[in-house]
């Protein structure tokens, strides 16, 4: 009789949610692909630094989206990316801006994406099988 212990069997996200990930992987890249990519392709001015760093990122960032419709699995560290820089606006732009009253329209307004964008993530992402592929081994070292 063996003794040894099994280890955790990896078990793959059920198809629904598979599809629902997809689902989300193209509103991404929908939302984001036609702005970004006609600015970069068809420049109406010069942009400065920062609004250029930003405009290529999100281009870049519709086509990792793009790939998820294709490999869901492969590209959750994108969905993971989308909650952290959607939590971490809230933290660091809305919350100061409405601690001072001093929230515009266009502040409200993201707000209320990032809102919904956090809990189509939460909802969505497949945490067992996040876990288990992204986070379980995370600081165990040596040879594989």
């Amino acid at each position: 009789m063996d003794s040894t212990v099994s280890p955790l069997k990896k078990t793959k996200p059920r198809n629904w949610r598979l599809h629902l990930m997809r689902g989300l992987f193209f509103l991404n890249f929908i939302s984001l692909a036609y702005d970004n990519w006609s600015t970069i392709l068809f420049p109406k001015e010069q942009m400065g630094v920062l609004s250029g760093v930003a405009i290529s990122f999100w281009a870049g960032f519709s086509l990792l989206n793009f790939l998820g419709i294709r490999f869901p699995l492969k590209m959750i560290p994108i969905l993971l990316l989308q909650l952290l820089y959607k939590s971490a606006w809230i933290i660091g732009t809305y919350l100061p801006a409405h601690a001072s009253g001093t929230p515009d329209a266009g502040i409200q307004e993201f707000f209320w994406i990032c809102i919904a964008g956090i809990l189509l993530n939460l909802v969505i992402i497949p945490w067992k099988y996040t876990y288990q592929e992204f986070f379980k081994d995370l600081f165990k070292f040596g040879s594989p």
